[in-house]
């Protein structure tokens, strides 16, 4: 197992470093009591309770570049405090790393109140999925409704600078967006007909439309 050590104090002073130093001291034996491949070492000077740190953000790039499947900490308040150490947990939990702890000497304990709050956390991100689902369903509906065909396929096949524009039914957009759709409705209403867009291109592909209306009276 690949594992990342994450070593914090929460104060700048020169004499915190011992303690840093002492973190990533204990947490190399926990790696190697493990059997663990250490494959980053995280040491920082930050408040637990804030969640822009120079640090989280590289051990979130290890876990998209799926370099580390484990994270190693003295205790979890080195990860966070507060809200931020439960939207951390939940981060984690979600994306399959195994917390361990030299407190626990081995994987995390959560305490009840905590795992109870990542717990609904997780209903919450499940219900507002299926809402999000739910809300592109009654826009794909509503646009078929007001005359969307998907079977036409409408595409924009870019420019002759060789450079590709994504395709984009253009001509749905700005029939959509007469009928009094938003460019959100309209981006996710097309995305659940297989377009991939962006509310931004999207709305980019209106407003070039709409240039080149004027421009051609």
């Amino acid at each position: 197992m690949n594992a990342m050590i994450y070593c914090r104090v929460s104060t700048e002073k020169s004499s915190q470093e011992s303690s840093l130093a002492r973190q990533e001291e204990e947490l190399l034996k926990l790696a190697d009591k493990l059997n663990f491949e250490v494959c980053a070492t995280i040491k920082e000077q930050a408040s637990g309770y804030e969640l822009n740190r120079d640090g989280i953000f590289e051990i979130l790039d290890l876990i998209k570049d799926k370099k580390a499947n484990a994270l190693l900490i003295q205790d979890e308040t080195r990860l966070g405090r507060g809200n931020a150490k439960i939207a951390l947990f939940h981060v984690l939990i979600k994306e399959g790393i195994t917390i361990y702890t030299l407190s626990h000497e081995g994987e995390i304990e959560l305490s009840d109140s905590d795992a109870m709050v990542i717990e609904i956390v997780g209903i919450v991100e499940e219900y507002q999925r299926k809402l999000h689902n739910l809300k592109i369903k009654r826009g794909m509906l509503r646009a078929v409704e007001q005359g969307f065909r998907p079977e036409k396929n409408l595409k924009n096949h870019g420019n002759p600078s060789g450079r590709e524009k994504k395709e984009v039914p253009v001509e749905e957009i700005v029939r959509l967006r007469v009928n009094g759709l938003t460019f959100e409705e309209i981006s996710a209403t097309l995305r659940g007909f297989g377009y991939k867009v962006s509310k931004a291109t999207v709305h980019r592909r209106y407003l070039e439309h709409q240039k080149g209306m004027e421009n051609q009276s």
